[in-house]
């Protein structure tokens, strides 16, 4: 029996280990219990989020309802840029039945590849964009039909009365601004989205979430502009006409309330036409009105003669040497259109004497004559509010040459937008305040609230009161009256202004033949009440301002007066020109088929057109009586047929 285990080890050495392999189960047991609490807790407590966005994507979907954009409106309340309805397509491919046949009925309507949808309908996504922004009239007959999978929705896509293109810019087809002030103001005028979360049931129907909360759409404010929409398509339709004439490269015009700032029109070209943008560039969106700098020659001329007036004490009636128009200062000479000898100073500024404003600057001095430029609002930005501003180059005196004040003296050497030239005319027709110009009257909430709001605003006193007014009356009115502007004249109104001829820097001015036109000035001079001015840019067939830029500054002030109440108001004044005018005037048609008949009403009342409706109002117009693009005249009545909307 030695070295034999006794039964009782035996047994206990197999207790124990089967105590081993019990405590071993009931550990694995408790970890397994462990993991699967931890697991829970992680789905339940943890990452519950994250669960419940897995299982809401397999029964929830969002749909985003567009907010509708804010209006833009002139001065008058007349719209310039509203939202109309336009009908987007998207499918859900796991639930399309028959893509080859949604394909083939998409292509058919819109003219595209068939595989192009039929690729996006065997996407692996649930949703995806088969046409954005469709005209109604196009959509009609796809939006009626009943295809599982097939869904669409009513966006907003902005519609423009097409005038003052590069001061209220464009939207891009998920309706934000990316140009001008639909830019700027994009986030006033673009609202909030709102959502609707649907659920799916079993058999794919979509019904709105009972416990979601739903977000409705919230309106973006209006934005009540300055600009008179009637000067403005005058001032637009007579630069076009300029640089046609005269085969021009460019053309800006504007014209201002010397009162309050207010920017009435502000016109440049080449433009665009604003519901049609698929080829827009760059240059065509630029507003030159502010953006472009130039030399501005003559115009300039204005700073020379605030000087004068007030540092040296000229009067019209001071006698001057104009050296027969030729004077030779350091290694230039400078020489006038046409020689003169001893003249008074009103003669000096009626022929426009370079000599003679080169001399007189060279007498002001320095420090003065950049005083008078920069109190006249010259080497800084207006603050007219526009995006794209530019300063305009007045070099510091530091900065100087010898040559560079009688140089400025006559408009070279220095940089300036068509803005800040009529903003210092405007500022000696303003009794010598310089106004701050502005664009935007104000900002009105969904509820008609004034959101923000500008008012006329006082810079500075750059002249004395009674500085300004001798200067409007004996300098430039004289310029009109018989001087080099006497084609700027108006009928009726007496008018000061000056005339610009200023030949541009191309790598150099000898031998070139690049010009710029300018005419600047403001009416009636007894009581100055807007200014304007016109730039045309390297006219061909002939350059003196007095036979380009001067006759477009006539026949916009007196188309403007004409045309506008408030104009023939505040100048108490009547004319018959507004009769002969409203009687030859002509608009064209807007497309108007798919529209509803109410927004069709609306678009037509923008164009001074009547309407008649042959149906119900609130139904899609089927034919329009006058072919789109169509010039009438104005207040003729279109007559609309109209069908029933699809559902």
């Amino acid at each position: 029996m030695n070295g034999q285990p006794s039964p009782q080890s035996s047994t206990g050495s197999s207790d124990r280990e089967f105590g081993q392999r019990l405590g071993l189960t009931g550990l694995f047991m408790a970890l397994f219990f462990v993991a699967i609490v931890f697991k829970l807790l992680s789905i339940q407590v943890i990452s519950v989020r994250k669960y419940k966005a897995m299982a809401s994507r397999q029964y929830e979907s969002v749909v985003t309802e567009n907010a509708r954009r804010g209006r833009i409106y002139d001065r008058n309340g007349r719209q310039l840029a509203e939202s109309i309805e336009s009908i987007s397509f998207y499918a859900d491919p796991q639930h399309v039945k028959n893509p080859q046949e949604l394909a083939t009925r998409f292509a058919t309507r819109f003219g595209r590849n068939r595989l192009t949808y039929l690729r996006l309908l065997q996407s692996k996504k649930r949703f995806v964009w088969l046409e954005r922004n469709v005209p109604v009239a196009t959509a009609s007959d796809l939006m009626g039909l009943k295809m599982p999978g097939l869904r669409f929705q009513r966006e907003q896509q902005r519609y423009y009365l097409n005038i003052a293109s590069q001061i209220i810019g464009f939207t891009d087809r998920d309706n934000q601004g990316i140009s001008g002030l639909e830019r700027q103001l994009n986030a006033d005028l673009k609202g909030r989205d709102g959502t609707t979360i649907f659920q799916r049931s079993a058999t794919g129907e979509r019904y709105p979430a009972p416990d979601a909360d739903q977000i409705p759409p919230l309106s973006g404010s209006d934005v009540e502009l300055t600009i008179d929409s009637d000067i403005q398509g005058i001032v637009e339709d007579e630069i076009i006409r300029a640089v046609m004439n005269f085969k021009a490269k460019a053309a800006a015009g504007i014209v201002m309330d010397v009162r309050t700032g207010e920017i009435l029109a502000m016109a440049n070209y080449p433009g665009f036409d604003m519901n049609q943008r698929a080829n827009v560039t760059s240059q065509d969106t630029r507003n030159r009105s502010v953006t472009d700098m130039f030399e501005p020659g003559s115009t300039f001329k204005v700073v020379m003669a605030s000087a004068a007036t007030e540092s040296l004490h000229y009067t019209s009636q001071t006698m001057v040497d104009g050296h027969n128009g030729v004077v030779q200062l350091y290694d230039r000479r400078i020489v006038d259109h046409d020689p003169m000898g001893r003249i008074t100073f009103q003669e000096a500024i009626m022929h426009s004497s370079n000599v003679v404003a080169a001399l007189t600057a060279m007498k002001v001095g320095p420090e003065t004559y950049y005083r008078y430029a920069h109190d006249l609002g010259f080497g800084q930005k207006t603050g007219v509010g526009l995006i794209g501003e530019s300063r305009g180059i007045l070099k510091e005196i530091k900065d100087w040459d010898r040559t560079t004040l009688p140089w400025m003296g006559y408009g070279y050497q220095i940089m300036a937008t068509p803005l800040q030239i009529l903003q210092a005319y405007a500022t000696i027709a303003n009794d010598g305040v310089r106004m701050r110009p502005y664009v935007i009257r104000r900002i009105v909430d969904r509820e008609g609230q004034p959101v923000r709001e500008n008012k006329p605003v006082k810079v500075v006193q750059a002249v004395k009161p009674e500085t300004a007014r001798y200067m409007a009356r004996e300098y430039f009115s004289a310029v009109v009256e018989k001087g080099t502007g006497t084609s700027a004249a108006v009928a009726g109104i007496q008018v000061a202004g000056k005339t610009g001829t200023a030949q541009k820097y191309t790598g150099g001015y000898k031998g070139q033949h690049a010009y710029l036109s300018t005419f600047v000035g403001f009416f009636p001079v007894s009581s100055p009440q807007y200014a304007a001015i016109v730039v045309v840019d390297e006219p061909q067939t002939a350059y003196y301002a007095a036979a380009v830029a001067a006759p477009v500054f006539s026949r916009i002030c007196g188309r403007s007066v004409a045309c506008s109440r408030e104009m023939q108001q505040r100048l108490a004044m009547r004319s018959t020109e507004k009769s002969n005018l409203e009687r030859i005037a002509t608009v064209a048609v807007p497309e108007l088929k798919g529209l509803t008949g109410r927004e069709a009403e609306r678009l037509l009342k923008w164009n001074g057109l009547g309407v008649e409706f042959a149906g119900n109002p609130d139904e899609l117009v089927l034919q329009q009586s006058v072919e789109a693009g169509s010039k009438v005249q104005s207040k003729q009545v279109v007559r609309l047929t109209l069908a029933q909307r699809p559902h």
